[in-house]
Formats: structure tokens, sequence, C-alpha cells
């Protein structure tokens, strides 16, 4: 699948207090990091990580801000293998030659952000530019108990044989799972 070139920069649905989401620049981000270490105390990712993922894929990285505004949340997806994860706190070279679907690497919004409907919004928007880029499935590794909240989003749990392995090192409770796009 051919990765899209380009693309223009449209304003995204406004959540609640202000806050819309937007492409992600690089000056976001350190208020990434800072919501990533409230989100995920006990999977934290270093701010080069973030760089990278950025650097690798802009199409796919999203802040919840007011304007210009230090981010308030934000989301990161990316061309990846079916069945696949990439390491916690890993820079990748590239993306793979051959990827097949996008993998959401991470959503999270700051505490006093939340409540609001903003990450419905995002996720909505994600599967609607992944659909019309011709991507048919988005996969993530879901953590911190959040089945349910991406079941919500039309995601449901996929077993893939020898990922077991990996997603221990996303924690007990993680679990792979996928949402078709066509």
């Amino acid at each position: 699948m051919a990765l899209p070139e380009g693309g223009t920069e449209r304003t995204l649905p406004r959540a609640d207090g202000g806050l819309s989401w937007r492409p992600m620049r690089p000056g976001d981000i350190a208020a990434v990091v800072g919501v990533a270490r409230l989100s995920f105390p006990d999977h934290f990712e270093d701010q080069a990580c973030f760089e990278n993922r950025l650097a690798l894929y802009p199409r796919g990285c999203f802040v919840l801000a007011d304007g210009d505004a230090p981010a308030r949340g934000y989301l990161i997806a990316y061309p990846w293998k079916a069945d696949s994860a990439p390491p916690l706190n890993t820079v990748i070279e590239g993306l793979p030659a051959d990827p097949s679907l996008i993998y959401l690497h991470d959503l999270a919004l700051h505490p006093e952000a939340r409540g609001a409907g903003a990450t419905g919004a995002i996720v909505e928007r994600l599967a609607e530019q992944a659909a019309k880029d011709g991507w048919p499935v988005i996969a993530l590794v879901a953590v911190n108990d959040a089945v349910g909240f991406w079941s919500r989003q039309g995601f449901a749990e996929k077993t893939v044989p020898g990922m077991a392995a990996k997603l221990a090192s996303y924690g007990a409770d993680a679990r792979y799972m996928t949402r078709d796009l066509g």
C-alpha cells in the first residue's frame, strides 16, 4: 500500500472547553510527554519516541489543544504490519516496507480534559482518514484495563499466536485489538 504524500491541515471536531483536535507539530512534543507521563506511568515512553513517530508519519499524529496552547491530549498512529506491535519506548528506524494496517500507538488525555467525548471524535477521525487512504484495519494494544473503552470504539480482541511475550511487556492486562474499516 502506498503511503499518502503531503496533505492539508483541517480543523477537527471541537471538544468541550474550547479544545479541538489538530495535527501535531514538533513544538507540541513536550506537552505530549507530560500527558503521557500522567496517563501511562507504568508504560512511559521518552520524548525521543514521540519525536520519532511524528517524524515518521505526521499524518497520524494529533493533539487536543485550545489553539496553540499546550496539548491536553494526543493520538499517534502509523502504518504497521498486521499481528504485530512495536516494543514500548523504542525509536523505530523506519516504517515497514510492507505495512498492512494503521497501528494506533497511543491515545491519551490529560485528566482535566477527560469526559467530554474527545476520544471518540479523534478515533472516528482516524478511522475515516485511514479508510479514505485505503487501509483496511486499525490495530492497537489496549492497556490499563481499556478493553471496554476500545470495544465501544469498534475494536475487538484478537488472539495472535506468538505475540504473548510481546503483549506481556505491555502489562498483564494488555490485549491486541483490531477494528475493520471495510
